[in-house]
């Protein structure tokens, strides 16, 4: 379905994530794994600027290391335009804009943030009005991240992630985030937990066992009470993150050392996430661990989900 009256551009923001909990279940026969995840979209964004052309384009800036950021038709935002097109019949084309702030290859969803937002923006800009539903299953598609970065806040995320439900999340959190000046592949750090399993513990998680978040994650996400959910940050990607970038183990150390409640590898990393008890503490910890040379961010969270800024 298509609209008569379109913009000429669309800009649409879309936030990085910190998942905040990551169980990982069974192996599961499409090649992903049985997950339970509770996510948070946090104060870090990707902008995309939409145009009508003839064709699949993308151009890419930003504040972050874009070397490792195809350009060409293998760019996650581009298959989202072409996906959106594909399903609802549109015959043009865009030219994208992405503006990164996410880190690249960190665990914290940047691409997936692309994807999402440039599937809002196209649908938008093309006129297309695809149901809400139905954008979250195209988003599905295009990866188990992509649907979060479209609802953003506080969620649950089960099956390969991306089967949501809200969780509810009382005031702002504080994260200082650490950012490694290299990527970690995410389909890598899991093949490392495979292994890990297969050498040491075969029944360390049988397939006939679902994976689900702890329920004190969910209390202390309802409370606003960082200190509890300092307490149950927890991440099965983070030990094998570790054995492939042990480096990572004294980063974890330096901010537990300088003030933070808990620190956890986000997704599969490499970012480290620092939870602090309060704006004051946070930006502490940002200044130690800048003197220490790290390259450091400061974001709150929950924050709303891809949303139009202007079209």
């Amino acid at each position: 379905m298509t609209s008569s009256a379109t913009p000429t551009a669309v800009h649409v923001r879309a936030p990085g994530k910190i998942n905040v909990f990551l169980r990982v279940g069974a192996l599961l026969d499409d090649g992903y794994h049985d997950v339970a995840i509770a996510y948070q979209a946090v104060s870090l964004y990707e902008d995309v600027r939409a145009t009508h052309a003839d064709d699949f384009s993308v151009r890419v800036t930003g504040t972050v290391e874009l070397s490792r950021v195809p350009t060409d038709a293998s760019n996650i935002a581009i298959k989202a335009a072409q996906l959106l097109a594909r399903s609802t019949g549109y015959r043009g084309g865009v030219s994208l804009h992405i503006d990164k702030h996410v880190p690249v290859t960190g665990g914290m969803g940047g691409g997936s943030a692309d994807a999402a937002a440039t599937l809002l923006a196209c649908d938008t800009l093309w006129g297309t009005q695809v149901p809400r539903d139905q954008m979250l299953a195209l988003a599905g598609q295009l990866g188990a991240d992509v649907p979060f970065a479209l609802t953003g806040g506080t969620a649950i995320g089960t099956g390969r992630g991306d089967q949501l439900s809200p969780a509810l999340a009382k005031g702002q959190f504080q994260w200082v985030l650490a950012l490694a000046d290299f990527g970690l592949s995410t389909p890598a750090v899991y093949n490392e937990l495979d292994k890990h399993r297969d050498r040491h513990a075969q029944d360390i998680f049988p397939a006939s066992i679902t994976p689900s978040v702890d329920t004190n994650v969910l209390q202390a996400l309802r409370a606003g009470d960082p200190h509890m959910l300092a307490e149950t940050l927890y991440n099965d990607l983070q030990a094998p993150a570790l054995q492939l970038q042990p480096s990572l183990a004294g980063v974890l150390e330096l901010g537990e050392r300088n003030g933070a409640l808990a620190g956890i590898v986000s997704g599969s990393g490499p970012t480290v996430a620092f939870l602090a008890a309060d704006l004051d503490t946070a930006l502490e910890l940002q200044i130690a661990l800048s003197a220490a040379r790290l390259t450091v961010v400061r974001a709150t969270g929950p924050v709303h989900g891809a949303r139009i800024m202007s079209a």
